[in-house]
């Protein structure tokens, strides 16, 4: 196993084992701070998105032309939006769960309480299928980074390690509720968060270690497009919910403005020949 393939295992380890701390958001406290997850999400989704259209989708284009740069990175999008209307879609619903246990235990009927603990441990176990699909992708994304070089790798293992923490919390809560067990939650979320180096894995034996830069470039690009759509369509949409419209803009500004600044000073510090 290659230079390229350890590093990108390692950095895809980070970003699964993200999922954890989603979890132990949950088990240490029962009720997450959601406010905070939301910011949190804002925040990520602004490194998402200046990583698809500043770095990823800008390099693509300089490097084999505005058509092929936008029809890979479009590809992306389009392939994202396929994947995702197979899967699940994470949510978090505390309060509503808090709301049918009182309910249930008001009517004091334990077959309806039991009942309702089943359904909720079957959510929880399929938006864990989900997010495991989702992280899939995230792992070969990471591998194409690192093929690029360290400072894609990096960006893009960052930028998804903090999106995979509230997808923690989403598998942990329902299974919590339903199981009254923190290993089991804290189990679950962080098993599914292994789907990311799981990816990696596989798709380092579906693409050589020297593959031609057009190819390279158009990927990444398509990769951009993967980002941009996720961003879009599930991580802005969580941190209006959570964090309020206001206060999420901010916190994505804030996103792209470190992500720009990480950018700029990982140029400076890395040297340009350096791959991995």
């Amino acid at each position: 196993m290659d230079s390229q393939v350890l590093v990108a295992l390692a950095l895809s380890l980070v970003g699964g084992a993200s999922t954890s701390i989603g979890a132990l958001f949950v088990v240490l406290n029962p009720t997450p701070n959601l406010k905070m997850l939301g910011l949190l999400q804002g925040f990520a989704a602004g490194l998402m998105l200046s990583i698809s259209f500043l770095d990823l989708a800008h390099n693509a284009i300089n490097s084999i032309g505005f058509l092929k740069g936008n029809l890979w990175f479009f590809a992306g999008v389009i392939f994202f939006a396929i994947v995702v209307n197979f899967i699940p879609e994470p949510t978090l619903s505390p309060t509503n769960d808090k709301k049918s246990k009182k309910k249930d235990g008001d009517d004091g009927g334990k077959d309806l309480m039991k009942k309702h603990r089943r359904q909720v441990l079957f959510s929880g176990i399929i938006t864990a299928v989900g997010i495991s699909l989702h992280n899939f992708p995230e792992g070969m994304a990471v591998f194409l980074g690192s093929i690029k070089g360290l400072r894609v790798g990096l960006n893009l293992a960052l930028a998804i390690a903090l999106h995979n923490i509230p997808e923690g919390v989403a598998v942990a809560l329902p299974v919590y509720f339903a199981t009254q067990s923190k290993w089991q939650a804290f189990k679950i979320a962080s098993l599914s968060g292994l789907a990311e180096p799981l990816g990696v894995v596989i798709v380092a034996y579906l693409f050589p270690s020297s593959l031609n830069p057009d190819i390279l470039e158009g990927l990444l690009a398509s990769v951009g497009g993967v980002m941009a759509f996720l961003t879009l369509h599930e991580m802005l949409p969580l941190a209006f919910d959570y964090a309020g419209q206001k206060q999420a803009v901010k916190a994505v500004f804030v996103g792209m403005a470190v992500m720009s600044a990480s950018l700029y000073f990982l140029e400076l510090s890395l040297p340009s020949e350096m791959s991995l």
